[in-house]
């Protein structure tokens, strides 16, 4: 749509016939190309409403054109095209057809509903709402439409099955957009939202592409490094694929089970996401190759599992049955890690045909004729362990109760990635998790008012630390106190977002007169900073101009992150403007200032702050405070080696923190990074240019060993946060140069 992706242009007359100049035009889906591909699978289909809706969505988008010249309106012939592959029902292809029109021409909702009626005009208007879903710099509005998107979709998910048909075909297209940053930011949103929720509802197939189109664009260097690390191994492990092939089949045949057997290779995308997760080089991967094994009954996949293990030796605690345990998208497999032809190691997936049909397309798997009706069958979906509204019932949660905008943005995609891990209540209740949860996770999976009053567990019998990560087959008997409270040091004892969610939820509401604090110090810093003394201002006008109703609302927004200092300080002093706005930009951060940068519940007014030299946490890691005597707080990283020492000492007291605004949003950190390196021309400038690319900034640099072989670099960068680190670490690792690259502390 015109105001999606900034893909379509309009003009007031189509170009003349004939123009020299015109691009070629892209076919597209005739009338009744797209009904024969309906009748296919609906032979009931109604085809006067495709006709209607395909004449009325060529009308009203009339002279509109895409960046590619086409006309607009062969971008939502396109969309029901796609949408047709998943063999979806009537009312859906219709909103395909019109999902732009609301928006982009002169249509209402009220005639749609009339000529085609309320659930199209539903599904259109759900649609619609979700048109200015952007990554962009006004980072609220990126929130607040994230959670329109999440409310209109936990209602129907057709509205995201069209949304995300809407988002591949314009991904398909996104070439002919001739704004680069424009197709970068279109691309990383695509590989932080729609590709996530494709594959929380299953469709690995639109997944996938999503992603793979997206990441061409947007890590086009990374990718092409990771295409040629893949051709070095094409060459060099080539030769195992068949083999690894032929002798699955030889076995089977032999054992008499009829099976399929492929091999593929990951896609970039996805190598990339592993080496960003893990800390691992390129050649330390298992599955850049892996394996599908397709049968035709479930009780195959077990015989299969025992021939495969009796072939080559399975590895240790590599074996998942997602067949008993399906994912919360419905996925059933089994997967298993062997030591395969030259001592490599081989993941290999198996599976029947149906499951799959079902890990490819999801939920869209589930149109079918039910009482003499095509479409969505909840029932069968449910019963094959796919539940729409339970895939995105916790993001619905964090939709509702989200609190802070930038906070429900990271909660939201924390619940988008998620591998798992299965537990159990004492009564048999399978919970899935993400890999890493812990049993405060556990109790808001259960349920929310049990997490709410979660302070303590037992496993498998046994009293546990709530930091305790779950492990597959766990048993968990949550203990419970009287009331609702926070649990100290929730941020570290929590993995999912629905978790983090509502422990900060239970926090602020415990916390709300430590925000009032915090707020007044900000705001005074804020003043000073610009020649003012808080004591001697008066805040009530500038509370009033900014919405609040006194002085302590206005500190306790300040406080929670809700509202700027700075703007306390213009609206207070509205010459200010100018100044402010200048310095707004973001600003290397002053360790000596780390009461600027770290906010905890239990700090003590007063009391040093200082950063820890084991570890040099910088804004995005966890962290953890340790007040000594003598000594005051020292802030730590929740990984650093030194804090097993500090467990030690009977003195120390434990202070959970996290990170202000003002650190997360405005200021600069120096991360080091050690990378070891071939010792060849060429070296230091490519990986100076990968750091570049990054946007990271070097500000110094070193040699710190160096054999015949290779050499250790060692760089300090300037980076915004953890995760902007992490990126550059992860394209480091795409050069063939970069044997080992790993984030120094200390």
């Amino acid at each position: 749509m015109p105001g999606d992706d900034g893909i379509a242009q309009s003009t007031p007359s189509p170009a003349p016939a004939g123009a020299g100049d015109a691009p070629p035009r892209t076919r597209y889906l005739r009338q009744f190309e797209l009904v024969e591909r309906m009748r296919a699978y609906d032979p009931s289909l109604d085809e006067n409403l495709i006709n209607r809706a395909y004449v009325y969505a060529t009308a009203k988008h009339g002279s509109q054109k895409r960046h590619s010249g086409d006309p607009y309106f062969a971008h939502p012939i396109e969309v029901a095209g796609i949408l047709t592959e998943y063999k979806l029902d009537a009312a859906t292809i219709v909103a395909g057809l019109l999902h732009d029109t609301i928006e982009d021409t002169e249509a209402t909702r009220d005639e749609i509903s009339v000529m085609f009626g309320e659930q199209v005009a539903d599904l259109v208007e759900g649609v619609t709402k979700l048109s200015q879903l952007e990554v962009q710099s006004e980072e609220n509005k990126q929130a607040q439409n994230l959670q329109k998107f999440i409310l209109a979709m936990s209602r129907d998910v057709r509205v995201l099955i069209v949304k995300l048909a809407d988002r591949l075909h314009n991904m398909r297209t996104l070439h002919h957009v001739p704004n680069p940053a424009k197709q970068r930011r279109i691309a990383l949103e695509t590989l932080e939202i729609y590709g996530p929720l494709a594959r929380r509802i299953g469709m690995e197939k639109m997944a996938r592409e999503l992603e793979s189109l997206a990441f061409h664009i947007a890590f086009p260097d990374a990718e092409a490094a990771i295409h040629g690390r893949l051709e070095q191994l094409r060459q060099e492990k080539g030769a195992n694929v068949s083999i690894i092939i032929q002798t699955i089949m030889d076995v089977f045949e032999f054992a008499g089970i009829d099976a399929r057997v492929f091999g593929r290779e990951k896609q970039p995308y996805s190598i990339w996401r592993k080496l960003q997760r893990k800390s691992v080089e390129f050649s330390d991967l298992a599955d850049v190759y892996a394996f599908r094994v397709i049968v035709n009954h479930p009780d195959d996949c077990y015989r299969a599992l025992g021939l495969i293990h009796q072939t080559w030796r399975c590895v240790p605690d590599q074996v998942e049955d997602f067949i008993s345990n399906p994912k919360p998208n419905g996925y059933r497999s089994i997967h298993t890690t062997v030591i395969g032809p030259g001592n490599v190691r081989v993941e290999i997936q198996i599976r029947t045909e149906e499951m799959d049909q079902l890990a490819e397309v999801g939920v869209a798997a589930h149109w079918r004729y039910k009482n003499e009706s095509y479409g969505f069958d909840e029932e069968q979906a449910a019963a094959v362990g796919l539940d729409a509204r339970e895939a995105t019932r916790s993001l619905l949660e964090l939709a509702e109760h989200g609190g802070d905008l930038d906070e429900f943005v990271e909660h939201a995609k924390l619940e988008m990635y998620q591998d798992h891990v299965f537990a159990f209540t004492p009564k048999g209740t399978l919970i899935a998790l993400p890999h890493g949860a812990t049993p405060l996770d556990f109790a808001y999976a259960v349920h929310s008012e049990l997490g709410d009053r979660c302070i303590g567990a037992k496993i498998n019998g046994v009293e546990r630390p709530l930091r305790t990560a779950l492990r597959n087959g766990d048993v968990l008997e949550i203990l419970t106190a009287d009331r609702a409270a926070p649990v100290p040091g929730w941020e570290a004892l929590t993995k999912t977002g629905r978790a983090k969610s509502a422990q900060r939820r239970l926090e602020r509401a415990a916390r709300r007169e430590e925000f009032s604090k915090l707020g007044r110090e900000l705001v005074a810093h804020a003043l000073h900073r610009y020649g003012h003394d808080l004591a001697e201002t008066s805040l009530n006008e500038a509370a009033e101009r900014l919405g609040k109703h006194d002085e302590e609302e206005l500190f306790t927004c300040v406080g929670e992150g809700s509202l700027k200092a700075s703007a306390v300080a213009v609206a207070a002093f509205p010459g200010l403007e100018a100044q402010v706005r200048k310095d707004e930009k973001r600003r290397p951060m002053e360790k000596e200032k780390a009461k600027l940068y770290v906010r905890g519940g239990d700090l003590t007014a007063g009391v040093a702050l200082h950063f820890a030299e084991d570890c040099t946490p910088i804004p995005g890691d966890r962290i953890i405070g340790v007040q000594q005597p003598g000594k005051g707080v020292i802030v730590h990283t929740i990984d650093c080696e030194a804090l097993g020492e500090l467990e030690k000492d009977p003195d120390a007291t434990w202070i959970d923190l996290d990170w202000t605004q003002t650190a997360m949003h405005r200021t600069l950190a120096v991360g080091r990074i050690v990378a070891t390196v071939e010792n060849k021309r060429g070296v230091l400038a490519s990986l100076c240019q990968i750091i570049a690319e990054n946007e990271g900034d070097i500000l110094n640099l070193r040699l710190a060993k160096r054999t015949i072989d290779f050499f250790d670099m060692v760089f300090d960068i300037e980076v915004a946060d953890a995760k902007h680190l992490t990126n550059i670490v992860a394209a480091m690792r795409t050069s063939k140069a970069v044997k080992d690259v790993e984030r120094v502390r200390g």
